[in-house]
């Protein structure tokens, strides 16, 4: 097993990392900025390395900083969790190549999956189904651009090749604003990811998000651990997860799983990975894949009983999969709330000290956060501060759990959205399984 390795994070995932490397005997490095050295996994951690100050430019996204850190500690691989470089393929090159360990998949992996036009085509070729679009990126040829949205027929999206986030996306209704929003796609996606490619999807109205984790070590086997339902978002980022998802039937289940395994194979994966769908009207449409571990991961973990990030680690060690399709069994159900601090009106994010902190429990309750009474939320990342997850043997009592363990959280101190998670839990459209990608919108008028 590996011996040592960085938490290249920080937060919840971070100390998510540390505890299952401590299970499995592996010594950790925390690296962290100077305004997060008194976070848990830091006090933690075996070794504690300061990489920069508080902005992510200048630490959690400083590479140069981070292989420099695993050098000292003499570190044998580098775990990115979430955000910040886990998906960057000139990082897990240049881990690579500086003979570190990359806890995910190739760096040319990463590349290829990252660019959502060539991750588009190879799920074509493995029988994954897509979304009818522009099989390719767009030109600057107006009449050539107008003739492809007629043939998909509007509603359609324009997207940025490299885009992720919910940035780069802009819908368009008619003839009248398709280039001007083509344009303005262009710059936004030039703007956030230094790569001004975009390609156009027919625009579905209201489609469900679902998407399939899978594991795969790289050496021919993968196996799929069934979906989520991430439906629930605000400005394409997610609110609340659950698996598995309210009426796939199994047959449909059993086999978007199975092409999903079969591209993992094609490519060649390695790690931990996501495909992530559109589902409306019984069919499954392929968006992206995110090649690492997901920030609703704990939902698949509830509902199968397998430790993921033990075995992105496992995998990392070039170990086979331990695990085939037919030792996974779901069973219950699990929901998970992200904990946001922010307003629950305005969204406005709210940092400063909690002053009082109070973890809920119970039967089927975990709580991942990073937080203690005495923290001081910084203003200079995502304002998720904890995640809440609840296991029910039906739908209905997971449900139920969910309403019980927010009621019991407290975090005073800061602005929370623990409010807008308890209005979604008593939504009876939520209740019934009833939802969309629209339904913070629509429903709650958000």
């Amino acid at each position: 097993m590996l011996d040592k390795i960085i938490i290249a994070n920080r937060g919840e995932i971070a100390l998510r990392i540390l505890r299952a490397s401590k299970e499995l005997g592996i010594k950790t490095v925390a690296v962290h900025s100077t305004i997060d050295r008194k976070l848990k996994h830091v006090l933690l951690a075996d070794e504690a390395i300061c990489i920069g100050p508080a902005p992510s430019k200048k630490s959690y996204l400083n590479i140069p900083a981070i292989i420099s850190a695993a050098e000292i500690t003499g570190s044998v691989a580098i775990h990115p969790g979430y955000g910040f470089l886990s998906e960057n393929a000139d990082f897990a090159e240049q881990v690579e190549r500086s003979g570190f360990v990359f806890v995910g998949p190739r760096s040319e992996t990463i590349r290829l999956m990252g660019d959502k036009v060539s991750a588009i085509n190879i799920m074509k070729k493995a029988g994954v189904p897509c979304i009818q679009g522009s099989n390719g990126p767009l030109k600057e040829d107006i009449d050539k651009n107008r003739a492809i949205a007629s043939r998909i027929s509007y509603p359609v999206i324009i997207k940025a090749s490299g885009g992720g986030g919910g940035l780069g996306m802009r819908v368009v209704r008619n003839d009248q604003e398709l280039n001007s929003l083509i344009c303005i796609t262009r710059a936004e996606a030039k703007a956030n990811f230094d790569n001004d490619l975009v390609y156009m999807e027919k625009y579905l109205e209201n489609p469900r998000h679902i998407e399939i984790q899978i594991l795969a070590d790289g050496q021919g086997n993968a196996i799929y651990l069934s979906e989520r339902d991430c439906s629930i978002q605000r400005r394409h980022q997610k609110v609340v997860e659950e698996a598995p998802a309210p009426g796939i039937k199994e047959e449909l289940r059993h086999l978007i799983g199975k092409r999903c395994v079969r591209a993992c194979i094609e490519i060649g994966y390695r790690g931990a990975g996501t495909f992530e769908f559109l589902y409306e009207n019984g069919e499954f449409f392929f968006i992206e894949m995110n090649t690492r571990i997901q920030v609703e991961h704990p939902v698949t973990e509830m509902v199968t009983g397998v430790d993921l990030v033990k075995e992105q680690l496992r995998i990392a060690d070039r170990q086979p999969l331990s695990l085939h399709q037919h030792d996974i069994k779901v069973s219950g159900c699990a929901i998970e709330c992200r904990i946001n601090a922010e307003d629950s009106i305005n969204f406005l994010p709210s940092s400063g000290k909690i002053t009082r902190f109070h973890a809920p429990g119970g039967l089927g309750v975990r709580w991942e956060s990073h937080i203690y009474t005495g923290y001081s939320v910084p203003s200079y990342y995502d304002p998720m501060i904890g995640k809440l997850i609840c296991f029910g043997e039906t739908r209905d009592i997971a449900i139920a759990r969910m309403k019980n363990a927010l009621a019991e959280l407290i975090i005073d101190g800061i602005k929370t959205n623990i409010n807008l998670q308890l209005k979604i839990m008593n939504n009876k459209n939520f209740q019934q399984g009833e939802v969309d990608t629209h339904f913070l919108e629509r429903t709650l008028k958000i």
